[in-house]
């Protein structure tokens, strides 16, 4: 009986590992979401730092991404398309995920 509970811990562990990854990354994601689209916008140093916490703040709003590419669509307006942002989306996210196994 207690290989099943060991089994049992382990993918539980499993589980909340991935989650806390998964979590990381798109933190991770936002935050170079945002210093791309502070140079964008013309933002350096500082205030690119304050615009990408910005970013990885609005993610917090509704479960899922629109509430990060609504702020940046709207903030970015004709600097780029919906296309552009959700494709930088999409790279920033598989660049997150390579800089945490890196560091892992």
């Amino acid at each position: 009986m207690s290989s099943f509970k060991d089994r049992e811990n382990a993918f539980e562990n499993k589980f909340a590992h991935d989650a806390e990854m998964q979590f990381k990354a798109e933190a991770r994601r936002n935050k170079l979401l945002g210093l791309w689209a502070a140079e964008l916008l013309g933002k350096s140093g500082d205030d690119a730092s304050a615009y990408a916490q910005e970013v990885i703040k609005a993610d917090f709003e509704e479960a899922g991404d629109e509430d990060v590419y609504r702020k940046l669509a709207g903030d970015l307006g004709t600097k780029a398309d919906e296309a552009t942002i959700r494709a930088k989306m999409v790279e920033k996210l598989s660049e997150a995920k390579a800089q945490l196994i890196d560091e892992a």
